[in-house]
């Protein structure tokens, strides 16, 4: 098991601004939805952008308190993006 807070500093840890939600799915603390917002991303691959946030996580997922993750990861204007085209959307 690992809380939220480890979760985030450890993320936080590699990548310093980063804005991360983190979600427990079923409610036993190693299933987990992870949302990071970074300028890191800029640039980068979608596969590029999950490999740093699994080095960020390294420990706690080769050690087993991390049994599964699901991650979104988006720069701050593809933040943005998404959220106006789902207000579009909803209208």
């Amino acid at each position: 098991m690992i809380s939220n807070d480890v979760l985030i500093g450890c993320i936080k840890k590699t990548i310093p601004d980063a804005l991360v939600s983190v979600l427990d799915r079923t409610g036993t603390m190693d299933h987990f939805v992870i949302r990071v917002v970074s300028e890191a991303f800029q640039g980068k691959s979608l596969l590029d952008r999950h490999r740093l946030i699994y080095q960020a996580l390294s420990g706690p997922m080769s050690d087993g308190r991390i049994h599964a993750l699901e991650i979104k990861a988006q720069t701050h204007q593809e933040t943005s993006e998404t959220a106006a085209s789902e207000i579009k959307i909803q209208i």
